[in-house]
Formats: structure tokens, C-alpha cells, sequence
């Protein structure tokens, strides 16, 4: 008869640290240098520990690595929908620039609601991250009745500078500004506008740079249409334009989802892009490389922004950072190219 020898169980539950160190026959410290990698140790004393660690099943406590390092090494992030791509992408740029400082992201998404961007905050908070992105639905978050325990936030995909924290994220007036004087250099003079609703009493950027660089250039602005940030609030713009009997020939859509439901609404009523309808909208996200025809749009500089911000959130130091950054124009064949 052949009998298997099974692995040594730690004296009661969870193995710990200890029980490892018993059986490799090392102190609990050689432990934590090579499950941490905090210290070289000879190569069979490495042996020994891993094999104990395998055999054993043992694995780190977290909460106590946590209280001995003074940090959780994981981040949080809110954003607004994450069925939103160039949100997704951000937290993906987020999550990789994280990682190469070894920290891990938690994402949360908003849906939209500022009731929920506060609930994920206090929840975050809570769990003790040691910084917290924060993609607002508003211009200007109120955070005075959080409870953040201290915690640091930066306020991401903020287009302006904040006074009390740090902020990282595009400039969208100038991004506005490189769409319409590009649709101008195709011809075009009357060009209107499809915009999301946001939340707050605040212009969105992309409206103040389109409307300022119609009158910089001395031409009349063209209908504006709203809706939410989505292909369906795009579609429900784009239709009421229609509505109207007030479709220009040129458009600036502000973002690429929204410029998706313009499209499909144009293709329903025959109107031709870019031949009847020439468009730029704002994002350079997955959304514009996707679509027929590809958009031409401004697009932001997604992982230099998740860099930046990371860099922010992690700087010890009592600077405050405000860093607005510049898109660029990804030309497709929407706007007549």
C-alpha cells in the first residue's frame, strides 16, 4: 500500500508568518524579506521559505501589512459611467500608471449622480485608500461634508484649475477652438453645435471655446442642440435639430459618443457625412476609430493625464498642482478630409 504524505497544516486556521518560519527553520523576519522582497537571503534559504509558504498555503495578511507599511499601496477612483469608453480608458491609463508605483486601483462608477460620487467617497474612504481620483459629473465638486479621513483627492478630467486641490485634465477650450477652425479651413462658416447637459450651472468649456472662436473669427454661431453625454443624448440632439428645419453643414459634437447618435440620426434622414454634414467631435476615443465614417476628433491626452495624476496623488510634498493639458486633432473622414 502506498501512502501520500499530506502537507503540515498550521496549528489552528490561517498559517501564519510564524508557522512558516517553524517549518523552513528560519526566523519570522527572513520570511517577510522574501515573501516582500524587502532583502536578499542565500538561494536555499529562499528554497526553504517558499516551499514552507507553498506547503502551508500561507498567505500575507493584508490589514496587517497595511498598519506596518502605514498604507494600503491601493488607490481609488470615481468616474462618471464606466459603459462610457474614453472613461474606461482613463481608468485603464490610471490603473497602469498605479501599478508601476505598485499600487493597485479600485473603480467606482457614479452613473451620473452626484449623490452617488459621494456615497463611493465616504465607501473609498472607508476602506482606507491611500488617494482618490475623482471624475465629477460637476465643475466644481463640493467636498466639505465628506468625511475623507485625511485621504487625498485629485480632481481628474477637470478642465479648470482648483483653488483647493489638485487637478489634472484637458484643456477643453482650446480643444473646441482646434475643432471649429478646422472645420472653417474646409469652408465652412455657419457651424453649429451638439453639447452635453452637465451638471451645475457652469458653461461646459467646449461651448465657451466654440462660441469664443466664432467671434474671434467674425462668423455667426450656428444651433446648438443638447443632450446627455451618450449616443442616445447625441441622437435626441441631432433628431431636434432636424426638427427644427436648422441643420448647419458643419458641426462640432462634444464628445465622441454623442457624435455616434448624431450619426446614426443623419444616416436615418439620408443626410450624407461628410458630403451634407461635415463633423469634428471631442474625445479621441475607441468610439471615433469605430464609427462610419471615422470621426476626425480633438483627442485628449489620456495617458499623460493618468500619469500626472498619479504623480499628484503620491507627491508628499504641500505644492498644489493644477495641470491642464493640451488635445489634439486625430483626423478621420467625418469632417471631409
Amino acid at each position: 500500500m502506498t501512502f501520500v504524505s499530506s502537507p503540515p497544516q498550521a496549528p489552528s486556521g490561517r498559517a501564519t508568518r510564524s508557522d512558516v518560519a517553524r517549518l523552513a527553520g528560519v526566523s519570522p523576519a527572513v520570511v517577510s524579506y522574501v515573501v516582500n522582497g524587502t532583502k536578499r537571503v542565500g538561494p536555499d534559504t529562499e528554497a526553504r521559505v517558499r516551499d514552507a509558504v507553498a506547503r502551508l498555503g500561507y498567505r500575507p495578511n493584508p490589514s496587517a501589512r497595511a498598519l506596518r507599511l502605514g498604507s494600503t499601496e491601493t488607490l481609488g477612483m470615481i468616474v462618471p459611467s464606466v459603459m462610457n469608453p474614453y472613461f474606461s480608458h482613463l481608468a485603464h491609463e490610471v490603473e497602469l500608471a498605479a501599478a508601476k508605483r505598485g499600487y493597485a486601483l479600485l473603480t467606482a462608477n457614479a452613473d451620473g449622480s452626484l449623490a452617488a460620487e459621494r456615497r463611493h467617497l465616504e465607501y473609498l474612504s472607508a476602506r482606507l485608500v491611500d488617494g482618490i481620483f475623482l471624475c465629477s459629473s460637476t465643475h466644481d465638486p463640493d467636498l466639505r461634508d465628506v468625511d475623507l479621513q485625511g485621504i487625498p483627492i485629485v480632481l481628474l478630467n477637470h478642465s479648470a484649475a482648483s483653488p483647493s486641490r489638485d487637478a489634472v485634465g484637458p484643456d477643453l477650450v482650446d480643444g473646441a477652438r482646434i475643432a471649429v477652425e478646422h472645420l472653417v479651413g474646409h469652408g465652412h462658416e455657419r457651424i453649429g453645435l451638439v453639447v452635453g447637459r452637465a451638471t451645475g450651472t457652469e458653461e461646459d468649456g467646449r461651448e465657451t471655446g466654440w462660441r469664443r472662436t466664432l467671434e474671434r473669427l467674425a462668423l455667426p454661431p450656428g444651433p446648438i442642440g443638447r443632450g446627455e453625454f451618450s449616443p442616445d443624448g447625441g441622437y435626441e440632439a441631432m433628431r431636434w435639430l432636424m426638427r427644427s428645419g436648422d441643420v448647419p453643414p458643419a458641426l462640432f459634437v462634444s464628445s465622441d459618443q454623442m457624435a455616434r447618435g448624431v450619426l446614426k440620426a443623419a444616416h436615418e434622414a439620408g443626410i450624407r457625412v461628410p458630403e451634407d454634414l461635415a463633423i469634428v467631435s471631442f474625445d479621441g476615443s475607441i468610439d471615433a476609430v469605430y464609427s462610419w465614417p471615422t470621426l476626425t476628433s480633438v483627442a485628449q491626452p489620456v495617458a499623460e493625464m493618468a500619469e500626472a495624476a498619479v504623480d499628484a496623488l503620491l507627491d508628499t510634498s504641500s505644492q498644489m498642482r493644477n495641470r491642464i493639458m493640451t488635445a489634439s486633432l486625430v483626423i478621420g473622414a467625418s469632417c471631409g478630409c
